[in-house]
């Protein structure tokens, strides 16, 4: 039996780091191919008598940083894609408040990042927006989001596993537009329109030229 497909979310969260109750949220369309997780810490050299090897002496931790690109297709619906990821910018949005006679900025809300049993909580740090497919009349119906989340809590240390169950390469699922190709697919997920055939294989598919809209297919890792 397949097991159940786990939608990734961004939620926004409260002071404590659990979900805020009221607060914005958006469910991924489709679930991430990868996503990286990256930290840096810095030292600083000096010198040391005697050695041609330096001294390192640590400065300060880094925040870690998780990396990741999403896409967003409202083809189907005919609906402004932008409708759906404009949610993703609020994240983003600073605020003001009046305390007497003093305006105060009030930052973007922290936000958790979850899939499965990964859990990132951190504030979003860059975001952006390209839009890659429109109906005749110029409405976006497909975006591609890169995202940088950045934490600032250490809240937890966070298990390498696979997001989706445990073993085997992350996959995830593409739904067919009107217009869409395996090559065209495999530029998008795979930066290599060359890798069509991976995806035909994965899927069983014999006539390339037979993608119907609505089918969806399951992405391979490369």
């Amino acid at each position: 039996m397949d097991s159940e497909l786990v939608s990734a979310e961004i939620y926004e969260v409260d002071d404590s780091g659990e979900r805020k109750g009221g607060g914005v949220a958006v469910s991924c369309m489709f679930n991430p191919f990868e996503y990286a997780v990256a930290k840096t810490n810095t030292y600083e050299e000096k010198s040391r008598n005697r050695s041609s090897v330096p001294r390192v002496e640590f400065k300060k931790a880094g925040a870690q940083t998780l990396r990741l690109k999403l896409v967003f297709d409202s083809y189907e619906a005919q609906e402004d894609v932008s409708q759906t990821t404009r949610q993703l910018w609020k994240l983003m949005e600073s605020k003001t408040r009046q305390e007497g006679s003093r305006t105060e900025k009030v930052p973007p809300p922290e936000v958790a990042f979850e899939w499965g049993v990964f859990r990132f909580v951190s504030v979003i740090t860059n975001m952006t927006q390209k839009f890659t497919l429109f109906l005749p009349n110029g409405t976006p119906v497909r975006a591609e989001i890169d995202i940088t989340f950045t934490q600032h809590k250490d809240l937890e240390d966070y298990p390498g596993q696979n997001p989706t169950s445990g073993g085997g390469p992350t996959e995830r699922i593409w739904q067919v537009t009107a217009g869409d190709r395996l090559d065209t697919i495999a530029a998008a997920v795979y930066n290599d329109a060359g890798k069509w055939r991976l995806i035909a294989a994965h899927n069983g598919i014999v006539n390339p030229h037979r993608l119907r809209p609505g089918q969806r297919l399951n992405i391979p890792a490369s």
